[in-house]
């Protein structure tokens, strides 16, 4: 889907043009005080007329990056959009991706019944923005609720004719950018927004700013769009059927930590990065919660709790290297487990695509296979993130009584420190002191009881321990 292109003009350009020029023209004439909006064009500030419009005559935006990733939920639905923007189908779509929830567009957004309670207590703050023939620019989703409460007019601000379409995404994303802006775009469109503005070739460090975001944050993010859209494509079946962009919404701290995860594992062993990515991108797309999708990680791998997930069950020869077209080069090729990991995550991927399918041919059959299939794979998945969870729950086990006794180790310094600075304002209370000593004393008798059994060769840490209690015991 091409989102810069230029629109054709909606029906009745020119009429509404005129009627919109008419408006302008009587508010600057009227000699009251003005309401203009201060609009960032092209790097300069510039202040256009704010005016009534009637609803029935305005459009919704079919570039709007607050529904870009959403647009995806109905592929036939977007591409006669695409086809066709003005009509009332097209615009019909909008309307109901507008109100929808962003991480599910069957469900109703709890943010837009808010706004509209707020636009039917209290009318409309801020204004909107249109294009001279009347497509909303700012306050799509504004429209969409007060159309809803069966408003009449809404107030907006117009801008110049001579903007591009470029130019007036541009508008959109600094109007949506500023700090004060109430209402954040979803997670996935602000990922395409910026690899937007990347394809116009502005800088990381640009965008990072744009955005207030770290230029780190900036690579990380065009990183995971670059993967989803890599899962999407993985995910087509024959009849062209895959997953879409709104299927990742609101996986982002997952998607984030896997990042974070590949980016410390790819230097030091590129093929467990992979394995644990394809794993954890199939956990993610299964629906497992954070906590969950955190215990596939090496420890997971060197425990081989990814044998339960049926990695293996696949005979094919691996091939030792891969030749690259056109250079005559060889490089090697994914390891087994690599290759492995890839094949049980496209299973999953084509699965996932055929059951998320809002496609009437696709049938009840084929649906319910892919269902089953994604039912069995979870139960293997569930038992593995099970097992991990336990050991994890040892090991920190495990760790837990060195970690105690070396917090207690920072506070005894400490106390040294306070002994000293009580001693010289002479302020310490020695009985206190001397009791918390006695408590001391009877805690280290019961650690070395306890430290000291079922070590036949205790090491230097425990022997001074024991022979400090033996010397007190024989005191």
């Amino acid at each position: 889907m091409t989102m810069m292109r230029e629109f054709p003009a909606p029906p009745r350009a020119a009429e509404f043009s005129e009627l919109v020029s008419k408006k302008v023209e009587e508010a600057k004439a009227s000699g009251g005080t003005r309401e203009t909006v201060t609009v960032d064009v092209n790097g300069q500030q510039i202040h256009v007329e704010v005016i009534d419009l009637p609803l029935s005559s305005l459009f919704y935006n079919p570039s709007t990056h607050r529904i870009r990733a959403q647009r995806s939920h109905n592929p036939q639905r977007d591409a006669a959009l695409e086809k066709d923007p003005w009509s009332a189908e097209s615009q019909d779509y909008l309307q109901f991706l507008l109100m929808a929830s962003p991480e599910n567009p069957n469900l109703r957004d709890k943010d837009f019944d808010v706004l509209q309670e707020s636009l039917k207590q209290f009318g409309q703050n801020d204004p909107g923005l249109v294009t001279r023939h009347g497509v909303l620019v700012n306050g799509n989703t504004r429209a969409a609720a007060l159309r809803e409460l069966r408003a009449r007019s809404m107030r907006v601000g117009v801008l110049p004719a001579s903007l591009t379409w470029a130019e007036i995404n541009a508008v959109e994303l600094s109007l949506q950018l500023r700090k004060d802006h109430r209402r954040d775009y979803s997670y996935i469109n602000r990922l395409i927004a910026m690899e937007e503005q990347a394809g116009l070739g502005r800088t990381p460090e640009q965008i990072a700013k744009d955005f207030r975001i770290q230029v780190r944050t900036y690579h990380q993010e065009r990183w995971i769009l670059s993967t989803i859209r890599e899962l999407n494509e993985r995910s087509r079946t024959g009849g062209g059927n895959g997953l879409r962009l709104v299927d990742w919404e609101g996986a982002q701290e997952r998607l984030k930590e896997l990042h974070r995860l590949y980016v410390k594992l790819e230097t030091v062993d590129r093929d467990q990065a992979e394995v644990l990515k394809e794993l954890r991108l199939a956990a993610i797309l299964l629906n497992f919660s954070k906590t969950d999708v955190r215990h596939i990680n090496e420890d997971f791998l060197k425990a081989g709790l990814q044998e339960r997930l049926h990695m293996g069950g696949s005979q094919a020869a691996q091939p030792q290297s891969v030749s690259i077209p056109g250079l005559g080069l060889e490089v090697p090729a994914a390891s087994s487990a690599v290759a492995e990991a890839r094949a049980m995550n496209d299973e999953i991927l084509r699965s996932a695509a055929v059951v998320r399918s809002d496609t009437p041919e696709i049938g009840d059959g084929p649906k319910a296979a892919a269902q089953d299939a994604i039912d069995g794979v979870k139960q293997a998945f569930d038992v593995a993130i099970e097992a991990a969870g336990r050991n994890a729950r040892l090991r920190k086990r495990k760790q837990m009584a060195p970690a105690r006794l070396a917090e207690a180790c920072v506070s005894i310094d400490q106390c040294v420190s306070d002994l000293v600075q009580a001693r010289t304002s002479r302020s310490l209370d020695e009985e206190a002191f001397d009791d918390a000593v006695v408590k001391l004393r009877s805690s280290l008798l019961k650690l070395a009881q306890q430290a000291g059994r079922g070590l036949p060769q205790p090491g230097d840490g425990v022997s001074w321990l024991l022979e400090a209690v033996s010397a007190e015991g024989s005191r």
